[in-house]
């Protein structure tokens, strides 16, 4: 009797899980109260930056509205892996650097070629020299500060926060396949729509090319179960516009 009443209790023990999109306690926190918190954040900073550079009459505004933007999407991360960490997510592996150089590569030449195919514009992309010299605003709001600061905070904001909360919220009661198409798709429509909220009149070959980015990373995730490719997917992509930029400036 002890023997199969221990056989029993052995055969009851349940499996360690090893990733996040089996769910489990490491994304218990990571539901639709961390998914409010993400959004509201969101929202409310995006509502203050767009007052802060309509309001203010500063050569600073814009970098400082867009700062405001960043510290709302900075909350929610900081406030999610202090909670938890999904098991999986920030593991790391050489796969990931061959997935984040090569799709970046490909997605910078079709973003190239949408925009020669739709608006007829082949020529690089530049800025205004100052003194021979790129302006250290744009360094600072759209050049390295694209590649180190925006590439990782919107991916652990969209592809982390945003997409693991909803696939975890919709998997047991919708299945992983659904989860993820919905996940997926909804990270990557917020991803697009504030890069139109927060900039100029959002081109369609610029909002194609962001599309595409936005459900290549959140694939990615959903994939592979990590992170980092989608992190270097997004930070080689704006690397090369970057270089693109400095080329085309004291190119032409």
């Amino acid at each position: 009797m002890p023997e199969t009443h221990t056989g029993h209790r052995a055969g009851r023990v349940r499996k360690r899980r090893t990733d996040w999109r089996l769910g489990g306690q490491t994304v218990r926190a990571w539901r639709e109260g961390l998914l409010a918190i993400a959004l509201i954040s969101l929202g409310v900073t995006l509502l203050a930056g767009t007052l802060i550079d309509t309001f203010w009459e500063s050569p600073l505004a814009a970098t400082a509205a867009l700062a405001v933007v960043w510290i709302g999407m900075l909350v929610p991360v900081v406030w999610a892996f202090t909670r938890s960490r999904p098991i999986g997510l920030l593991r790391i592996r050489w796969l990931d650097l061959l997935y984040g150089v090569a799709l970046a590569l490909l997605l910078r030449a079709v973003q190239g070629w949408l925009a020669a195919a739709l608006r007829g514009d082949g020529s690089l992309p530049s800025v205004t020299l100052v003194d021979g010299r790129i302006p250290t605003s744009w360094w600072l709001t759209e050049g390295v500060a694209s590649v180190v600061i925006a590439a990782p905070l919107e991916e652990f904001f969209f592809r982390a926060v945003v997409l693991v909360a909803l696939y975890t919220l919709m998997r047991r009661p919708f299945g992983k396949v659904t989860a993820g198409v919905v996940a997926g798709l909804a990270s990557t429509a917020i991803f697009v729509a504030l890069h139109a909220l927060t900039g100029v009149a959002l081109p369609v070959d610029q909002a194609v090319s962001l599309l595409m980015l936005g459900l290549t990373c959140s694939a990615l995730v959903l994939l592979t179960g990590r992170i980092w490719a989608a992190v270097l997917v997004h930070a080689v992509y704006n690397a090369t516009w970057v270089a693109l930029v400095i080329l085309g400036s004291f190119w032409t």
